[in-house]
């Protein structure tokens, strides 16, 4: 399965497990530090790598220590990074990440991410893939604009999409993002992303307010688990009680677990079902790759740990 991901790409460092969390004019202590690959776009593409797909990442880095080690370390986790483009005069971006147990914060410096645009991509681009996936559409700037023309021109070619929004730094939540879902098979948001880009608290309310009758939305609700739409229904997946240790990139880990499954034809509900336990697994290490799963891992975690709907209605 080949997967074409145009994404960002920044380092994340993570502050794990504050006592309180930081004010301004204030210092707190962490329990332990970790550098490591950051980037929704990024984690998401070492989890469909890890998963055993064939994925190959198109964005940009500056020409600096950081740069490098983004490309060696998607590299690694076996991601081709042919399409990943130095840009001399940028600096690769940087994202900070408080972490607890249940939630984390983030501060990102930009760099680099803002300079991939939709004119990085012609017809050619999309040869031999069967999918492409974005995401952070607020966070990357210089990409917004073009996105839904993007994802219109994957389609012609064949592919199939997806999208991750992200959250909206500005907290503006523009409309482009829901016209850009016309072009889009698979939509990603978490919680805060879905009442954000809807406007609606109601979590059922808001998924049908996006249905398009082309675009599958699957809502992912941190702990309350996952919901989504099939013909009118409502199907929610609990999570798994695992013993986290850091929740960055869960989401990313749960989008590359459901594309891994929903691409090979799975059925929704076990497609869900395999994201969550996607999702869990990589939270029981730092870091959004530190614990990512392989087909093998998620299949034995599943057989350990049998999930049910909570329910399907119309």
């Amino acid at each position: 399965m080949k997967i074409l991901i145009a994404g960002e790409l920044n380092l994340d460092l993570i502050l794990q497990n504050y006592r309180s969390f930081p004010a301004l004019g204030r210092e707190v202590l962490v329990d332990d530090v970790t550098l490591t690959m950051g980037s929704a776009s990024a984690i998401c593409a070492c989890g469909l790598a890890r998963l055993g797909n064939v994925v190959t990442f198109a964005g940009k880095v500056g020409a600096d220590f950081w740069g490098d080690l983004c490309k060696s370390k998607l590299a690694a986790f076996g991601v081709d990074i042919s399409r990943v483009m130095v840009a001399p005069a940028l600096k690769t971006g940087l994202t900070v990440s408080i972490t607890s147990p249940t939630d984390r914060a983030l501060v990102t410096y930009q760099g680099a991410i803002a300079a991939l645009v939709a004119e990085d991509f012609d017809r050619e681009s999309f040869g031999g893939f069967r999918h492409l996936h974005i995401s952070s559409f607020f966070i990357q700037q210089g990409l917004r604009p073009g996105i839904q023309r993007l994802l219109a021109l994957a389609s012609e070619c064949g592919l199939t999409t997806s999208l991750d929004p992200g959250y909206d730094p500005d907290e503006k939540w523009g409309r482009d993002l829901v016209e850009a879902l016309s072009e889009v098979d698979v939509f990603f948001p978490n919680e805060v992303e879905l009442e954000g880009a809807t406007g609606l608290r109601n979590r059922e309310e808001a998924l049908r307010s996006v249905a398009n009758g082309r675009t599958l939305t699957v809502a992912k609700l941190g702990s309350g688990g996952c919901m989504a739409l099939k013909d009118g229904a409502l199907v929610t997946i609990p999570s798994f009680s695992v013993q986290t240790v850091d929740t960055t990139g869960a989401g990313d880990s749960f989008n590359a677990g459901f594309l891994h499954a929903w691409l090979r034809g799975t059925p929704l509900r076990d497609a869900m079902v395999f994201a969550a336990a996607c999702g869990a697994l990589s939270t029981l290490a730092a870091g959004g790759t530190g614990s990512q799963p392989t087909e093998e891992d998620a299949r034995k975690f599943l057989a350990e740990h049998e999930v049910q709907p909570i329910g399907e209605r119309k």
